[in-house]
Order: structure tokens, then sequence, then C-alpha cells
């Protein structure tokens, strides 16, 4: 059922749903009237250790949906083939749409492909097909030398990232990061931890039939934002650095990728968080009592960012007007944290909320 079922709830870990992903995003695809397929590659390192095992397991299931799992003798390589995927529309005798293409790799491994990242990223993805690049971030060290997070990495090649919180969003953040990746021509980073992709749990299918829109306030370029031949790289750099990051911003606001989870009818304080750490937070909101009533009277906001870089900056600030203090709780090195403090540093001085996070209001770290 966890691969087959197109309704219903289904059991599943978090390494299943992701090899659910391209099976059902083929089927959107047919539905759609379109023929593509989809290559995986990468190199396994925990908390992504078992991904490649699992697709194996699940071959059967993956040629049904014409999806191609080959391992990379390492993670750059395993990303230049990916990248290979999207230039398919350039070659004779075509034969599909377009190739959906999925990497992935441990954190150290995002370190690694810095360099083709940012190539293949710059060049573009094709409009049917779409680049998801699956990081296992391990911020405890738990099965690594060092601690690490792959934000910052992804940060420096342009690449949006999104950060699920539960086996329930895996599959569907992934349908969202390939629309994204399609329309804004980026590939999109998709970040698990431990906690959330070695997580078992029943996932409820119906979001994955949800029908993602095309922002009307962002004007697209001539000749679009996806991958052309021949193409200059000066002409790459401009798309890249003047429309794809926004073109990512405005689908993610159209497609409500952030939520205000708890509002109230008075709000003084507020709290913003993204992936585990935001379950972390529900979780010691009910220890506390602290339902929709009790938020209410107390003027509590809490927003669950599922974005984290680039920020969406309208819904911020709509969930920060009004408040006397933002409390932003995030894992490891402040990534909201600086953006947020960015986009509502020119707001008046007594309209403007204080920002408490890794530092405090005063800029020290707490």
């Amino acid at each position: 059922d966890k691969y087959t079922a197109t309704e219903g709830k289904v059991f599943m870990n978090g390494t299943q749903a992701l090899v659910r992903l391209p099976m059902v995003q083929m089927r959107r695809d047919q539905a759609a009237g379109l023929n593509t397929g989809t290559f995986i590659s990468g190199y396994r390192g925990s908390p992504v250790g078992g991904f490649d095992f699992a697709l194996h397991q699940a071959r059967k299931h993956l040629d049904a949906h014409d999806i191609v799992f080959q391992p990379g003798v390492n993670e750059d390589l395993a990303a230049t083939a990916v990248w290979g995927s999207q230039q398919i529309s350039q070659s004779p005798g075509v034969r599909k749409d377009g190739v959906l293409g999925i990497w992935y790799g441990k954190g150290p491994g995002v370190d690694r492909c810095g360099d083709v990242f940012k190539h293949a990223n710059s060049f573009g993805t094709s409009p049917n097909g779409g680049v998801l690049a699956i990081a296992g971030d391990d911020h405890l060290a738990k099965s690594s030398t060092v601690a690490h997070q792959s934000d910052h990495a992804f940060m420096a090649a342009i690449i949006p990232l999104l950060f699920p919180s539960s086996v329930q969003e895996f599959t569907e953040m992934g349908l969202l990061g390939v629309a994204m990746s399609r329309y804004s021509g980026l590939w999109v980073g998709y970040k698990v931890i431990a906690d959330t992709i070695e997580t078992t749990g029943v996932v409820d299918l119906a979001g994955e039939k949800r029908q993602f829109v095309i922002p009307e306030d962002f004007e697209m370029p001539e000749g679009g934002l996806n991958i052309r031949w021949p193409d200059d790289r000066f002409a790459q750099d401009e798309r890249l650095q003047e429309y794809k990051g926004y073109a990512a911003i405005a689908f993610a606001r159209a497609n409500g990728v952030d939520q205000l989870v708890i509002d109230s009818q008075k709000p003084r304080f507020g709290i913003i968080s993204s992936g585990k750490a935001y379950e972390n937070v529900r979780e010691a909101l009910r220890h506390l009592g602290i339902d929709g009533k009790t938020a209410d009277e107390i003027g509590l906001r809490l927003y669950k960012v599922r974005m984290p870089w680039p920020l969406e900056p309208e819904g911020v600030r709509h969930f920060s007007e009004g408040l006397e203090e933002v409390l932003v709780i995030e894992e490891r090195r402040e990534v909201i944290e600086h953006q947020i403090k960015q986009q509502l540093f020119n707001w008046r001085s007594n309209v403007r909320p204080r920002i408490v996070g890794k530092f405090d209001h005063q800029d020290r770290h707490i």
C-alpha cells in the first residue's frame, strides 16, 4: 500500500515516503497528459543511508513508472548525472517530455557538490522535469565526524530549501518542490534529519492530490527561466540573480508554503519555527496546556516555516504585525533569524517587534 495506494491512509516511514514521491509525480504527470520519467542518483550516508536500499526493494514499482535508479560512484558524479537529466530536451530523438531528477546525499556530500550545484542551478531545469536535491543532515553528529547542516551550502548556490517537519509532509512537500523547480528553473533543496526520515506514521494521502497554482504577481522574463541552448553564462547569471529566486518566493507565497498555525484577536507574542523544531514547539505548548483558547487569551501567534530560505517576506510581515516580540526557534546556526531581522529592519521602531532567537534584542548571544 505504501507504494500502490492512491487514496486513504497508509503506514510508512520517511524513507519509504521519499521512494513513493517520484511514483506519485509520475502518476500526476500522466494524468496531465505528460510523458515523463525520473532519474535518481546519489551516494548513501546516514540519515539517508537506507534510501538506496529502499529503492532497490521497490524496483518493480519504480520500473512500472519509468523511474531509473543508478547509485553514484560519489556525490558529485551523481549530481552531474542528475544535471544531465535536465538536458534531454536539447537532444535529437528525445522520447520523453521531461525527466524529473532526484539527487540524495548526506550533509558533507552537499559540501562536496558545490561546484556541480552552482553550475547546474545556473544552467536551469527542464519545464517538465525539475530537480530535488535531498540532503540528509546530522545536526548532532550521530553518525558523522562533525555536526553539520546543509542550509548555507544551498544558500550559496541560490537553491531554495524546503524542510518538512514530519513523515506526513514528506511526499506533499516533495511534490511542491518539483512544481517550484519546474516553474522557477531552480534546483530545490529538500532537507531531512534522522528525527524525521527515521520516524514512522500513518500518512493521509489526500494532500498528494493538491494542485499547485501559478503566481499572478510575478512577471516571467522573455524566454522563461528554464534550460535552453545555446546559453551565454552571463545570461544565465542574470536570470539566476534577478529572476529565479524571486520566482521561487512568488511560487511559495501563491501556494501557501508557510503557515500561520495559531492566531489570536489581540496578538502580542509570536513564535516562528521550522522543521523538527516546529514539532518540538507544538509539543512544548501541549505540555504547557496552551491550546487555541489559551493562545487567544495571552495573545500568542505561531508561524510554521516550511521554506527556511529564501524566507517568503509577505507572510512574515503579516505574522509580525502588532507583535511586541518574536521568538525564533531553529536548529543549529540561525537562518530564519537573520532573514526576519533584515526584512523588518526598515519598519518604524515603534511598530517593529523585538526579535529573539540565537541572539537577544540587543544582539547578545543567548
